[in-house]
């Protein structure tokens, strides 16, 4: 099945928030969503997503460490991670191997402008080792 739009996952344990989330991004991305860390690991192995955005706290695995997983992953440590979360966690969400932190309530140009960012930074790493 050929995508016309990037994959993100996005794992979110909030209801409201998940419908937020499709409104603002549905239009630019394909979207899938599931509700707990194990379930994000589950499927970033099955179908890896162009990009994943994990809420702190998850339940089965926190966001940190769903993160941690993806990033020593040598099939999956490309995918960018951006934390959305309520909790003041730039620091251990870095520290984690995120690749950018956005804090709760949501933002839309702000978090569109941070996806396309880490998408373009990843294509052209990708261009880069191609032409090596």
């Amino acid at each position: 099945m050929h995508r016309t739009k990037p994959l993100i996952l996005i794992a979110e344990r909030d209801p409201f928030m998940r419908y937020a989330l499709a409104r603002a991004l549905e239009e630019h991305f394909e979207l899938e969503f599931v509700a707990d860390g194990a379930q994000a690991l589950e499927r970033i192995h099955a179908h890896p997503p162009a990009l994943v955005i994990l809420e702190a706290l998850l339940p089965t695995l926190d966001g940190f460490q769903v993160c941690q997983q993806i990033k020593k992953d040598p099939d999956t440590r490309h995918i960018p991670v951006i934390f959305f979360t309520l909790l003041l966690t730039e620091e251990r969400a870095l520290h984690a191997g995120a690749d950018g932190f956005l804090l709760k309530p949501l933002h839309r140009e702000r978090l569109l402008e941070t996806i396309n960012r880490l998408l373009t930074n990843v294509s052209v790493e990708q261009q880069a080792q191609r032409e090596e």
